[in-house]
This record gives structure tokens, C-alpha cells and sequence, in this order.
């Protein structure tokens, strides 16, 4: 079985396709910067890598150009990174005429994402018209967070009109490298009470309990919980107000700003963590106040989480800055001794796959996400499911 993984983004999209057989990725690309004069192609394999520049008007035309290098696979299916599914989805589903109306009734919740989203099905669907697409959405995962966590205490009629509600996101991410760590311990996801913390530009911890999400940092949109790259994370609800009245700004500069110009990038100028470190390490006293910022928010959530859960066996470190940055998830976790938690620093350094010392409580874990490989799962398993019920 050969499944094509797409991720559209408004100006790109990301593919890989896998042969299910061994999971191996057969080629991989990405296009980039269409609608502009000059756009990018990137096409690899195991074996060759190449770009060339072209223009993509739309990402009719870049799904057209990934076309010409598929021509030869016998695809199997299709599946699609769907950033919101609302409500409407707490799983992975084949895409017919009421997925894709669902997806669209969606939009208000993310007008960044699912417009562009939606329009790579369509295209993708025109193109590949004698294979499934599957759907795997973003917020999928969090769709178990009980309503005491999941609602915000403002008047009830607002979640019923609007549904103004935690949505939670990097489901795909959280659930994954939690099924990755339950094979590795020898324990079936639904016995593991886990916190999933997913470090990188766009950042999230989550708390799982008995394998299922429990809560979650990011909010209604991706703005709320940690300090991120770009994102300001958690703020008081009235300073987008005192934004408005004191700078005379709109509420969309207001939500460029909170988006697009805090976190490290807002206290130091720079929103890439490797950049930060190496500001930090020249002295760069807002570089340093930066990344303590950073650490002090992912382990304020840690306690939060560790309460709500009551028991925690593990917690899993994953995404960019997560798997890579030894010195980020000792300060998450500084002083955390008393919570049996206990952080072998050879080990962080080295970042094996597991950084805790044997007599920890809570075992620590570095785990690499793989969010098209649990897309391609997920497909996989849905393609199944609707085989299996046509035979019935």
C-alpha cells in the first residue's frame, strides 16, 4: 500500500509518500511560494534530492507538478493534515461531500488553515480521483477533554453559538510520540498516565490520561498556553484591550502582535531558539531572559498537569526544540526532584531516547515526532475500516 501524505499550507504544500509495507518513504518534496513570480520546487529521494524555480499561480499548478513525479506509483490512498475539525471530528475520516462542508463550516475558527487546507483536497481529489483521502485532523485528539476543561467561563449561549471552546492543536504530534512511548515501555497507552510537551516554533504541552487527551495548553486557536516563537502564549484578557485603547491600534494589529511579534522574538528579536541560545551564550541578557521565560511557562504547566493527572508515569519531550536542545529541557524540569522527577544530565546530553535515572518516578523521555508517518497510520486505518465494512 503506497499513501501519498499532503500538508497545504496557503502559500505551499509539503508531501511524502510511504510504502506501508515498511513505512519507508518512497520521495518527499514540497513547493513553496505559490502565487509568487518565482516559486520553489523540491523533489528527493534516498537517492537524488533537486530543486528547480518555476511560478505557481495556484496550488492547482503545484499539485500538477507533483503530479508529473508520482505518475509511476500505484497510490493507494491519500491523506491530508486538516489543521481544524471543530467539534465534527474525534478521528480520522474518509473526505466525501459532508467532511468537506464540515471542514468549511470550520473556517471561522481557523481562517489561515482550513481555507487552504480545503482547497488542496479539492485539488488533490481532482487529480487523484480513484483513491480514498482521508482527513486527519490537527484537533482530533483533544476531542476527549472533558467540558470542565475544555470550556472557557464566559456565558454558556457563546459556546452555544460560536463554540468558543479549548480546541487544543499538534494532536497528530502529542498522540503520536505517545503511542511511540508506550511501545517502548511495554505498556498499553490506555494504562499510561503521560505529559506530552511538543517544543518548537509553535509550542503545547498535553496531559494524557489512560491514553487519551486530557487537557491541553493551546486554546480556542493557537495563541493560548506556552511561550512560542512568535506567539505570546498565555496574557492577561484585557492587555489585547489596553493594546487597542493606548496604541490606537485595531484588533487585527493587536493580533499581529500577539501572534506574530511576542514570544522570543518579542523579548529578544529573535524567534528561532537555536539563534536565542547563541545570543544567551554571548550575554545577550534578553536572549537569557528569553529562554528562562520559555522554560519557566513548560514547567509551570508540568505541575499544572502533574495535579490534574495525580499520577504521572512519564514525560515526553518532542518537536524541534525538544529533541534537540539538552540545556531547555534541564531548565523545564529544574527543581523537580520533589515531584519524582529526576533528570539524568549525561544522558539529556547525549539526548538518548531516554534522560531520566533509573530511581526516577516519573520516567523522561526525548522522542522525534513524525506527524506524516501518523497521518499515513492514520489513513491507513481508515482505508482499512472502509474496506473492511464494504465487505460485510
Amino acid at each position: 500500500m503506497k499513501i501519498l501524505v499532503i500538508n497545504t499550507g496557503s502559500s505551499s504544500v509539503k508531501y511524502q509518500l510511504f510504502n506501508m509495507q515498511d513505512e519507508s518513504v518512497l520521495c518527499f518534496g514540497r513547493v513553496e511560494k505559490i502565487g509568487e513570480e518565482k516559486g520553489l520546487f523540491v523533489y528527493g529521494t534516498k537517492r537524488e534530492e533537486f530543486n528547480f524555480e518555476k511560478r505557481f499561480p495556484d496550488h492547482r499548478a503545484a499539485f500538477s507538478e507533483i503530479e508529473k513525479y508520482l505518475t509511476e506509483e500505484n497510490l493507494s490512498a491519500v491523506g491530508h493534515r486538516v489543521v481544524h475539525g471543530g467539534e465534527f471530528f474525534s478521528g480520522s475520516v474518509l473526505i466525501d461531500d459532508r467532511v468537506i462542508d464540515a471542514i468549511r463550516k470550520n473556517i471561522p475558527l481557523a481562517p489561515l488553515h482550513n481555507p487552504s487546507n480545503l482547497e488542496g483536497i479539492c485539488v488533490a481529489m481532482e487529480l487523484f480521483p480513484d483513491v480514498p483521502h482521508v482527513a486527519v485532523f490537527d484537533t482530533a485528539f483533544h476531542q476527549s477533554i472533558p467540558e470542565e476543561a475544555f470550556l472557557y467561563a464566559i456565558p454558556y449561549e457563546l459556546y452555544e453559538k460560536y463554540k468558543i471552546r479549548r480546541y487544543g492543536f499538534h494532536g497528530t504530534s502529542h498522540e503520536y510520540v505517545a503511542e511511540v512511548v508506550s511501545e517502548y515501555m511495554g505498556i498499553p497507552l490506555s494504562k499510561l498516565n503521560l505529559i506530552t510537551v511538543h517544543l518548537g516554533n509553535g509550542a503545547s504541552i498535553t496531559a494524557i490520561k489512560n491514553g487519551r487527551s486530557f487537557d491541553t495548553s493551546m486554546g480556542m486557536t493557537p495563541l493560548e498556553g506556552l511561550v512560542m516563537g512568535t506567539r505570546s502564549g498565555d496574557i492577561d484578557p484585557a492587555i489585547p484591550f489596553f493594546l487597542m485603547d493606548h496604541l490606537k491600534a485595531s484588533a487585527s494589529q493587536v493580533y499581529e502582535i500577539l501572534n506574530h511579534q511576542s514570544g522570543l522574538k518579542g523579548i529578544c528579536g529573535k524567534n528561532d531558539m537555536r539563534e536565542v541560545l547563541a545570543l544567551r551564550e554571548k550575554g545577550d541578557k534578553k536572549a537569557d531572559l528569553a529562554v528562562r521565560m520559555y522554560a519557566y511557562r513548560v514547567k509551570k504547566y508540568i505541575g499544572a498537569y502533574m495535579a490534574v493527572l495525580e499520577k504521572v508515569d512519564a514525560i515526553v519531550f518532542t518537536a524541534g526544540v525538544g529533541e534537540n536542545s539538552a540545556y531547555i529541557r534541564e531548565l523545564c524540569l529544574l527543581g523537580l526532584d520533589s515531584f519524582g522527577i529526576r533528570l539524568d544530565k549525561e544522558k539529556n546530553q547525549k539526548n538518548l531516547r531516554e534522560i531520566s535515572t533509573k530511581d526516577s518516578k516519573v520516567r523522561v523521555f526525548v522522542i522525534p515526532t513524525n506527524e506524516e508517518l501518523k497521518i499515513a497510520r492514520e489513513t491507513k486505518k481508515v482505508v482499512k475500516g472502509v474496506l473492511y465494512e464494504k465487505k460485510k
